[in-house]
């Protein structure tokens, strides 16, 4: 698996630096575009979920006590699996909707349609299932109905949020807004102060002096998140092309690689803090986090149910808001539960992902002489 996932990598990689060196100067522009900070809080509440909250504490302490991660501080291990590189993912698939996919509309082709939005909606559960098993973590104590119950209605309120366009903009500016307001509260809470802060980005030298390793696998768990981010790299290409607003090809690779990065070196390194001080996350910051976890749940499954509910005709307008609540919410919640007691795993949507990639390339050959037209 991790040989696909190598060749995949490298592939799409220099696809994209293709793509950005021969048409750096192609503005690119969705059909409904927005401000950039609209997108780019579209695309950070969209591309991100529960993990980017909740995975940090658990990962600092792997990597300091495993040997294999030593040649780079947690913090940098974290951000290389998070942050920066990782972000270009979505540059190809932006790039190819907005601009190869309105002239060959190969996302219409049935087999491809269908892999795609099973992806979608394998992808939009995984979301789920991480919120449901990282749940008491975070609430000790939690009971299973609890437990079960919230996530049942964090599903309900994503559902009922892809009904309109508007309470996805809205929701995106708003949980963008909490998440660097949770960044000052921790920050405040930590006593670590600016000098603490400085020292903790500092830490990030060792990601950028070392780029190289985190392009490819270093091992499963780096595999794992590889999947992940593969797992999403279409669909989220595909919902957020349409919110272009005239960037240019290297205007765009710029701001998805560093502007998503920002907020998210700050919160690992306030996190940081924590670990290296020995300080607990409880009381009202573990409360807050739990908060703002829902709000990017809620974000990434409102994306990608209006995304796949258009897909496949599974619309409010074709089915009425209650059939179109009630369905979606089961189709969801049963995937969710699909994770937690069988055997199915995000890996296996990655390699879908990974098959998609090739038919879409080999169909971009066939037709090349209708795109040079």
């Amino acid at each position: 698996m991790n040989f696909i996932l190598s060749t995949a990598i490298i592939v799409t990689t220099l696809t994209s630096l293709f793509l950005v060196v021969r048409y750096r100067n192609v503005a690119i522009e969705g059909s409904v575009p927005v401000p950039l900070i609209t997108f780019m809080a579209i695309l950070f509440t969209s591309g991100l979920d529960v993990g980017l909250i909740m995975f940090p504490l658990v990962d600092f302490e792997s990597f300091a006590a495993d040997p294999e991660y030593a040649f780079a501080n947690p913090l940098a291990l974290e951000f290389g699996f998070w942050g920066f590189l990782v972000w270009g993912f979505y540059f190809l698939t932006t790039f190819y909707f907005c601009v190869v996919e309105p002239k060959l509309k190969l996302f219409e082709i049935p087999v491809i349609k269908l892999a795609n939005n099973f992806c979608i909606i394998g992808t939009c559960a995984f979301t789920g299932y991480l919120f449901l098993h990282y749940l008491p973590d975070y609430v000790a104590g939690i009971s299973d109905a609890l437990r079960f119950g919230g996530v049942a209605l964090v599903v309900l309120l994503a559902v009922l949020s892809s009904t309109h366009l508007r309470f996805v903009k809205a929701l995106s500016l708003s949980s963008t807004a909490l998440f660097f307001l949770l960044i000052a509260g921790a920050f405040l809470a930590s006593d670590m102060g600016f000098v603490g802060l400085g020292k903790s980005l500092a830490g990030l030298g060792d990601y950028f002096g070392q780029i190289h390793r985190f392009v490819l696998p270093l091992n499963d768990y780096h595999a794992f998140y590889l999947f992940w981010w593969f797992a999403w790299s279409i669909m989220i290409g595909q919902f957020v092309s349409r919110f272009v607003g005239g960037l240019t090809a290297w205007q765009l690779l710029l701001a998805l690689l560093i502007v998503p990065s920002i907020p998210i070196a700050l919160w690992f390194a306030v996190l940081y803090g924590y670990f290296t001080q020995g300080l607990n996350v409880t009381g009202g910051l573990s409360w807050a986090m739990i908060a703002v976890g829902v709000l990017f749940v809620v974000n990434s499954l409102d994306s990608l149910t209006r995304l796949y509910t258009q897909n496949i005709g599974l619309t409010v307008e074709r089915l009425g808001i209650g059939r179109y609540v009630a369905l979606n919410w089961f189709i969801l919640f049963a995937l969710v539960l699909s994770f937690q007691f069988t055997p199915f795993k995000i890996e296996w949507v990655g390699l879908v992902v990974i098959g998609i990639y090739a038919a879409v390339y080999a169909l971009v050959y066939r037709h090349r002489a209708q795109l040079r037209a």
